[in-house]
């Protein structure tokens, strides 16, 4: 490492504040785009190495020995964080002014992001710190037992200076590796998830020192598994609004919130233990005031971000907190604020108004609305499938109006529109459907797109919405599944939106001439994903067909061809018809038939139903065989298949009488044993006659 750790320890024990002021600025310079990751990540690198020097024959000029000697190094760079982390813990409890505070607190942003040095961050002093620095909560900080300790100081330089002794030569005893996840900094680009779950592996148990002398060492010869110090890529977010602060004057005490919100988002983010004591400290109840303090008091500050960020974390990774936000009025507390950021203006009780002169939404209010958005979905998912009562309704149909001005808006930047709508969908679908009737009670205007009189401005919106992430073609499942359950579950419940949706997506055929998935119109490109490699994203493009078609199986595969319908419907059992199925709907949909166009008409008889298009004619490979001829041919098939089942390289199957597919041995045992039944039951009435 090449910041002198000991060197910042000297300076805060003898309270040098200018000194310990400019050391750990050299330290903050040196590493503020330093983040750590797992020795897997290593593993994989030189595994590459390995394969391109088979492949080429070229070896990087590194050997073995320095590259034990690079571990040993990392080991000691550790150690000094870890040391300087429960230094500077300290440190800022003992009341020092806001400036060096606000370098200190950066200082420790950084550290947070290695796990393995959380441990001093995650008591519940250091918590109660942090979030007395955050404005979040009044507490004073629990004393530390370590607090006591006179010589606090003396033992920690004692154990580096220990560290830096030489080994012997003769210690080669095994230690053990401790098995942790890839960490992820809460602030990089990369760990955005719009998931809203998380799993996080953390040191619990971890020991630092200063709560006894030999800790350090302990630590060092307990843990083997190396991270290395590599530079990362700069949250976007994190920079555009650290320059905002800068040019806007912002005051030393608001800059103070937002690095003890950075560090408290990465410690939630690393440490479960971290999460269950936020919990316990009931830290959510200051998170909650804060949110609401900022609707009556609007402020550019990017520190309403953070705590908009540290509460999406806690949210997603606390199920629990996430109900108790629900129930102290988090939904209408989070509506506010998103009406706030909106400028939102109401003509009727569920129509939002949309100034058409209103400038594009800024960098900083968008990525406001994105976490409010996240916030609330982590807040309301389990409503879903729920029946509201008449004020959750009430209160559900309000946000959902405020959610139609979030669809339609533009931000600066088109990728930021499109992160926008994105989340504003994932809300959507997770609130319950009978609040969604609110998107179509939107009054005509002249250039409204409608149907049958209804406003179809956002479903139009939605079909645009989907059509861009078909054509990007990355993160196909993340960014597909919940818009297309969207649609899906809003046509099943809205007549006039499925109506719409079908004459966009699946227009009347007239030209069959190649198969329903080729083409890149919208109907090839969500047929295509019918035979998706992954299960869900197929069953959400099939689906979402299926209900177009009134969940019609004749009607489906004359759109789709029975090769791309084959998998749901052999997935809801209904391979023998839909008289076979045991699959019901809860969908009403009218009773009107499915007109062909002429052009399908005329060449209906020669469609190949597998296919779904008009096959050129195959030459018959049994013309000029006799009849005798066709019988032995038949017959040695009949053998291959025969060989083929026996050595387990195919197993035939049949549909049974429920529609679903099951081996043709099962089948046939199953007609026999029902045969025997019939059998049975025609004799005993027999005799009883």
């Amino acid at each position: 490492m090449v910041v002198d750790v000991e060197g910042i320890i000297w300076c805060i024990r003898h309270r040098d504040e200018n000194g310990v002021h400019n050391q750990l600025q050299e330290f903050n310079r040196e590493y503020a785009q330093c983040f750590f990751f797992d020795a897997e990540d290593m593993d994989k690198r030189n595994q590459r190495k390995l394969e391109e020097f088979r492949k080429y024959k070229v070896r990087d000029g590194t050997d073995s020995d320095s590259d034990w000697e690079g571990n040993d190094q990392e080991d000691q760079g550790l150690l000094l964080r870890q040391s300087l982390a429960v230094v500077l813990v300290r440190f800022i409890r003992t009341g020092v002014h806001c400036r060096l505070l606000r370098v200190a607190l950066h200082t420790l942003r950084i550290l947070s992001r290695d796990k393995r040095v959380l441990g001093p961050l995650v008591t519940d002093s250091a918590l109660l710190t942090l979030a007395k620095l955050a404005g979040l909560s009044t507490s004073d900080a629990i004393d530390d037992p370590s607090d006591a300790d006179s010589n606090f100081y003396d033992n920690i330089i004692c154990s580096l200076a220990e560290v830096k002794a030489p080994k012997c030569c003769g210690d080669g005893s095994d230690t053990e590796v401790n098995d942790q996840n890839e960490e992820c900094c809460a602030f990089e680009d990369d760990a955005k998830n719009d998931d809203s779950a998380t799993n996080c592996s953390d040191l619990d148990s971890i020991s630092w020192p200063g709560s006894h002398r030999p800790s350090i060492n302990e630590t060092h010869r307990g843990s083997i598994h190396h991270k290395e110090l590599q530079r990362g890529r700069k949250d976007r977010r994190e920079s555009k609004m650290d320059g905002d602060d800068e040019e806007d004057g912002a005051s030393g005490e608001e800059m103070q919130k937002k690095e003890a919100l950075k560090v408290l988002c990465n410690v939630v983010y690393n440490s479960t233990w971290a999460q269950e004591r936020f919990s316990v400290l009931r830290l959510i109840c200051g998170l909650k005031e804060r949110i609401s303090s900022s609707i009556s008091c609007p402020s550019s500050s990017s520190v309403h971000f953070y705590e908009l960020r540290l509460t999406f974390l806690i949210t997603a990774l606390r199920p629990e907190l996430s109900t108790q936000l629900q129930q102290e009025g988090g939904v209408s507390i989070l509506s506010a604020a998103l009406e706030s950021y909106l400028d939102v203006q109401w003509k009727e009780q569920y129509e939002c108004v949309q100034d058409p002169s209103a400038p594009p939404i800024s960098l900083e209010t968008s990525q406001r609305i994105i976490e409010i958005l996240k916030i609330l979905f982590n807040v309301t998912h389990r409503t879903h499938r729920q029946t509201p009562s008449e004020a959750d309704a009430a209160l559900y149909r309000h946000l959902v109006a405020i959610l139609h001005l979030c669809m339609t808006r533009k931000c600066l930047l088109p990728e930021d529109t499109d992160e926008l709508q994105g989340h504003t969908v994932n809300l959507l679908s997770a609130l319950p459907l009978q609040c969604l009737d609110v998107l179509l009670m939107v009054p005509l205007e002249l250039d409204s797109e409608q149907y049958q009189g209804v406003n179809m401005d956002f479903v139009h919106t939605l079909l645009l919405f989907m059509e861009r992430r078909l054509e990007a073609g990355d993160k196909v499942k993340e960014k597909l599944t919940p818009v297309l359950n969207l649609l899906t579950e809003s046509c099943r419940a809205h007549k006039e939106t499925r109506h719409y949706i079908r004459k966009y997506i699946l227009p009347p055929l007239r030209d069959v001439s190649q198969r329903p998935e080729e083409g890149c119109t919208l109907k090839s490109r969500l047929i295509r994903l019918m035979t998706h490699l992954d299960t869900d994203l197929k069953h959400c493009a099939a689906d979402l067909i299926f209900v177009l078609c009134k969940e019609n199986v004749r009607r489906f595969v004359k759109y789709t061809g029975y090769g791309n319908a084959a998998g749901l419907l052999a997935t809801r059992g209904l391979l023998g018809g839909p008289a076979s199925s045991a699959f019901s709907s809860d969908a009403l949909y009218s009773s009107d038939s499915d007109s062909d166009t002429e052009e399908y008409r005329q060449v209906k008889d020669r469609i190949n139903p597998v296919t779904g298009r008009v096959e050129s004619e195959q030459a018959d490979h049994m013309e000029g065989m006799t009849e005798e001829e066709k019988e032995e041919e038949a017959k040695r098939l009949i053998r291959l298949f025969n060989k083929l089942s026996r050595d387990n390289i195919i197993q035939p199957m049949g549909v049974d009488a429920d529609g679903k597919l099951v081996p043709m041995a099962g089948l046939r045992e199953n007609s026999l044993t029902e045969e025997s039944a019939s059998d049975t039951d025609e004799v005993e009435k027999d005799s009883n006659q």
